[in-house]
């Protein structure tokens, strides 16, 4: 009664990738930088050595067998493209048992189709992540399937916590959690690129105008973070009466900037949503 699966040593704990490209590949290596998990403790499959040789490196161990990384492992995340999974789980579905925590970061698959397609008493967890993970800078949402306790959650949030921020939320803000974030970073890159090419053209050269674009980014989130203050509040600090800000800001709302992001997520968000009717 007094073991708990948090408590647990990090070293009693098994880790399995059924699947083992770049966002598994991303929480891998947070979860190694934090010292969570031992590499030798990591066992990851894949149909091809491609992507397993960057495991090898990092001292994980790999297969080509996705049923031995269930018989050899606690903790099971599935990161396969969406259309493999239901035959990879009618395949791993006969060695999942009722000590196994499975935890999907299939993109458009619900928590429903993983219970129905695996044993009834399986716990399962859906976590959707983003690329930063890689940077151990990711933002993260999960939701529990019917079976999936406290500890479970609690066991996964203190893993991933060492990727970034994690959330437990309702399934149903994982689609918006995409628009969000999953591909919210593709448009903060658009964003850069932009603000670096701005400075260009007044006159700074590109690569130091792209490093002074990204600590700018940079700065302001963490701002964001830290002070806990709303966006706008900061904005307006920043700025002051007729000065260069003001100046800026008039033309992005010329651009309908904000409108146009909102349109962004939301089209994104749908598009995640139509996905997983698919």
């Amino acid at each position: 009664g007094a073991w708990s699966l948090v408590a647990m040593e990090a070293s009693e704990l098994w880790v399995g990738f059924v699947g083992a490209g770049r966002m598994a590949g991303g929480l891998v290596r947070g979860l190694l930088q934090a010292g969570k998990v031992p590499a030798s403790n990591i066992l990851a499959s894949a149909p091809s050595d491609k992507n397993l040789d960057a495991w090898r490196e990092l001292g994980c161990r790999t297969t080509h067998c996705n049923l031995e990384v269930v018989h050899r492992s606690t903790l099971v995340f599935l990161a396969t493209k969406p259309h493999i999974l239901p035959g990879v789980l009618e395949e791993i579905r006969p060695a999942v048992g009722p000590h196994h925590i499975v935890v999907s970061l299939v993109a458009g698959v619900t928590i429903q189709t993983l219970q129905r397609l695996l044993p009834p008493w399986t716990k399962v967890l859906r976590i959707m992540p983003n690329l930063p993970c890689v940077v151990q800078a990711g933002a993260m949402v999960f939701s529990r399937g019917s079976n999936s306790g406290d500890e479970e959650a609690a066991l996964l949030k203190s893993l991933l916590s060492s990727c970034g921020l994690c959330e437990e939320v309702p399934e149903s803000y994982i689609d918006i959690h995409t628009g969000l974030s999953g591909s919210g970073v593709a448009y903060v890159y658009l964003f850069a690129e932009a603000l670096a090419e701005g400075a260009v053209k007044m006159g700074m050269p590109g690569a130091l105008a792209s490093r002074i674009a990204a600590q700018t980014l940079l700065g302001a989130a963490k701002m964001l973070l830290e002070t806990g203050e709303h966006p706008a509040k900061l904005r307006g600090d920043v700025c002051t009466p007729g000065g260069t800000t003001i100046y800026a800001l008039h033309q992005l709302e010329k651009g309908a900037l904000r409108a146009t992001v909102m349109d962004a997520v939301e089209a994104a968000t749908n598009r995640a949503c139509d996905m997983a009717k698919d």
